[in-house]
């Protein structure tokens, strides 16, 4: 008997059984359901991560420290250790400090005359005090430099192909009203001040405790000086999804004015000319093996490195986990179905016992006989697979807009993501289990002399 007619008889045979041919779908259904939907729900992810990566961190960089921490992408350290000049406290969340060992002037002095390294950006900690313009109240902020391997996304205004002009800024749009500007392009061009604080170090004190000042009528400690910078707004930052900052977006300066800040609110201080880690930026690092001989390099020489690959890697583990564990409950319902299947096609064999007898006799093939069996399971397997993962498309593709909406993906992303080669080789993959499971009746049903079947009533 030709394989197409066995599978248009297995068909005719589970038509005649549509109840219990539906219902044994279903249980198939069920884990092809859920297994599309977190396949779907890891494809959205995983690509989330990749954006994530890319639009916070350069590829072409590298993360290099001094401190160990700067490798842990898990939970920080924040055990005890032993006291050095080196190490800063860094507060986080409110919920402690980390101390972290720092690098030096004469670190990033060594990183820029490897033959390997373009460019050395030093992560600069700016304590400034707040910014302001005429007319306007003061508020807080916090300083950073600006990053040409990134892009923020602006609400007004261009950016540089490298660094921004000295005495410009990118102004977060959370500013643009307070400091009395009509929108965001009208910020455009327009001037901000920031202030900082230089400390009043141990030396200076000593100083003036030093000069007897103190000891005059109405005397009180000096006040520590202050410098106002004026900056030209040369663009809007507005809040992106995939930006990591938590605590609202940071003004954006160029390199030159982050380390002249930098220098003057760390003048006189142990940190001055010390910095947690520095972007060194490494040609071709985009490329994982380039990464990765960069980084086997710098760690020979003691450093403490991480690529744009191992945060996103870090990011991916955590999220196969997640899909892992949700795939785990869907395989308990695939297995639970597969003894429904077994328990469906051992009834048919029973139900069927003369029918068996009788083709036997008429000179069909043991052989032919079990195929038939199980291309039944096959065909159960393929109804379940297909139904389940229909359903979950048609539902991913209806929750999509609103799970977007309730997490704040922004436009034109979707956490739900169908991958049409995945379907397929999942459907097939539950046509091959209602294979298997359909093994051992459809021997049963091979096994049997046809003599014996057509005497049993």
């Amino acid at each position: 008997m030709r394989m197409l007619d066995i599978i248009r008889r297995a068909g005719r045979s589970l038509r005649s059984a549509k109840a219990r041919t539906l219902l044994t779908s279903l249980a198939i259904a069920v884990g092809a359901f859920t297994l599309t939907l977190t396949l779907a729900a890891g494809n959205g992810i995983s690509a989330y991560v990749d954006r994530l990566v890319a639009s916070n961190f350069d590829p072409s960089e590298l993360i290099v420290g001094r401190d160990k921490e700067v490798e842990n992408t898990g939970a920080p350290d924040s055990s005890p250790r032993e006291y050095d000049e080196s190490v800063a406290s860094v507060s986080f969340g409110g919920q402690g400090s980390l101390q972290l060992k720092q690098i030096s002037d004469e670190d990033i002095k060594k990183l820029e005359s490897l033959s390997y390294v373009k460019q050395v950006r030093p992560n600069y900690q700016i304590d400034a005090r707040y910014i302001t313009r005429e007319g306007s109240k003061r508020y807080s902020l916090s300083v950073q430099s600006y990053n040409p391997g990134q892009k923020p996304e602006l609400a007004a205004g261009t950016l540089p192909s490298r660094d921004l002009k000295p005495g410009t800024l990118v102004l977060p749009e959370a500013y643009v009203k307070l400091l009395g500007f009509k929108d965001a392009k009208s910020a455009i061009g327009k001037t901000v001040d920031i202030v900082t604080q230089q400390p009043f170090t141990e030396e200076a004190m000593r100083s003036f405790l030093a000069s007897g000042a103190l000891t005059q009528p109405g005397a009180a400690a000096p006040e520590p000086k202050r410098q106002t910078s004026v900056f030209t707004i040369a663009g809007v930052s507005k809040p992106s999804v995939t930006s990591l900052a938590t605590a609202g977006l940071p003004v954006l300066l160029s390199s030159e004015d982050a380390k002249s800040l930098y220098d003057f609110t760390s003048a006189g201080t142990q940190n001055h000319g010390k910095y947690l880690y520095a972007y060194v930026r490494v040609d071709g690092a985009e490329d994982v093996k380039v990464a990765n001989d960069a980084k086997k390099k710098l760690k020979a020489m003691g450093y403490s490195v991480v690529t744009s690959q191992d945060l996103q890697a870090s990011l991916q583990t955590i999220v196969a986990v997640l899909q892992s564990l949700v795939a785990v409950f869907a395989m308990i319902t695939i297995i639970a179905s597969v003894f429904g299947i077994v328990n469906t096609m051992y009834i048919s064999v029973l139900e069927r016992t003369r029918e068996i007898g009788l083709m036997k006799a008429l000179g069909m093939r043991s052989r032919s006989v079990a195929w038939l069996f199980r291309i039944e399971a096959a065909w159960i397997g393929f109804l379940g697979g297909a139904l389940g993962a229909t359903v979950a498309v048609l539902l991913s593709v209806a929750i999509n807009p609103l799970l977007t909406k309730q997490l704040n993906l922004g436009k034109g992303n979707t956490i739900l993501m169908n991958d049409w080669g995945q379907i397929l080789l999942l459907i097939a993959a539950l046509i091959l289990v209602a294979i298997l499971a359909g093994w051992f009746p459809a021997r049963k049903a091979a096994k049997l002399d046809p003599i014996e079947a057509l005497r049993t009533e």
